[in-house]
């Protein structure tokens, strides 16, 4: 069984888990660490190496970063510290802990693990998978194939950014109910939709769990489903995606 630690780096929280790459399952049980109140790069570097004394692991990481990563450096960061900009956290990591890692944007593997293993493994067509935590991201896929560091999220609506209206943390910042939160997410969706014209889109993080409390809600032309994997996604695709890069190096 070939192993690989999957780390998801996100704005409350940094989690992981073992991955067999086989399946896409979690081997154990997640662990997740509070993500710093300065959110450094030697900061998260730290909590990284915590997970990795946890696991008591030696061999390849994925990692994921909410923001644009380019050549494995970190090219924005909306909702951790800004000093992350400019940093391979990539380089930082197998410094202190000896793992070669492999970074990328976060919805990109969520989106990578729900076409591997989860919900889009057998969809062919234009998707956009979301992801709603902290911020909202994006991952926009055709038959398999991911064009990297959407970063939807971002989109101006009313006058601000998209995630500050319709992410998870929305509805926890403003005490939102299901029926008020969905309609600020409903109208997110058609406004992306009207851009790509997706034909499915699938909604992860947190609160793909609680998909059956809202979908009643949505009105969307457009095929609307939960990540299979819920909130471990992001886990899953970075640890499917370091074991393709690193085949590839």
């Amino acid at each position: 069984m070939q192993t690989i630690l999957g780390i998801d780096i996100g704005g409350s929280g940094v989690k992981g888990a073992l991955i067999n790459i086989k399946t896409g399952h979690l081997i154990g049980s997640r662990l997740k660490i509070a993500t710093p109140q300065v959110s450094s790069p030697s900061n998260l570097v730290s909590v990284i190496e915590d997970l990795v004394k946890h696991f008591k692991w030696r061999g390849t990481i994925g990692c994921t970063f909410p923001g644009v990563i380019v050549n494995q450096i970190i090219k924005t960061s909306a909702n951790l510290d800004k000093s992350c900009i400019g940093t391979n956290l990539s380089k930082l990591i197998k410094e202190a802990t000896a793992c070669p890692t492999w970074t990328l944007n976060d919805a990109d593997a969520a989106a990578h693990a729900e076409l591997s293993f989860g919900s889009a493994q057998n969809f062919k067509g234009s998707g956009l998978m979301i992801t709603i935590g902290t911020g909202l991201g994006s991952a926009l896929f055709f038959n398999k194939t991911l064009m990297p560091n959407t970063e939807l999220g971002h989109l101006i609506m009313d006058g601000k950014k998209a995630e500050m209206i319709a992410s998870a943390a929305a509805i926890v910042r403003e005490s939102l109910s299901w029926t008020d939160w969905t309609k600020r997410l409903n109208d997110y969706l058609t406004y992306v939709h009207s851009l790509f014209w997706p034909e499915l889109i699938i909604l992860g993080g947190g609160v793909s769990r609680d998909f059956d409390q809202y979908k009643h809600f949505l009105d969307i032309p457009a095929r609307i489903i939960p990540a299979k994997f819920f909130n471990h996604a992001g886990i899953i695709g970075a640890a499917l995606s370091a074991h393709k890069a690193m085949r590839t190096l």
